[in-house]
């Protein structure tokens, strides 16, 4: 299940067509899912447990941890996880950190 402020619920499809527009996708399942469940393609893992800490990381030291470079406030990202859960808990977090 997928998550962004502007639409909570985005279909595979949905998702697809953002990616083209360069959205930062966070896969915020564990990495046991990953290694067990796969990667989805150009998504970045960030378990939600350290989410809230990778968003206030200062943008150099997420580049080096994520090899990736760091959203900022009001750059497009979309969250995903298993079954819905996560991703919501994740939106919020980011939306309470100002990310709009």
């Amino acid at each position: 299940s997928l998550c962004a402020a502007g639409e909570p619920n985005l279909s595979y499809q949905e998702l697809k067509d953002l990616k083209k527009a360069n959205v930062l996708h966070i896969d915020v399942r564990e990495r046991w899912e990953i290694d067990r469940f796969g990667k989805i393609p150009e998504s970045i893992n960030i378990p939600l447990g350290e989410l809230m800490e990778a968003l206030q990381m200062d943008p150099m030291e997420f580049k080096e941890q994520y090899n990736q470079k760091m959203p900022s406030k009001s750059d497009p990202v979309v969250f995903s996880c298993l079954a819905g859960t996560r991703s919501k808990q994740a939106l919020g977090f980011a939306m309470s950190l100002g990310f709009s």
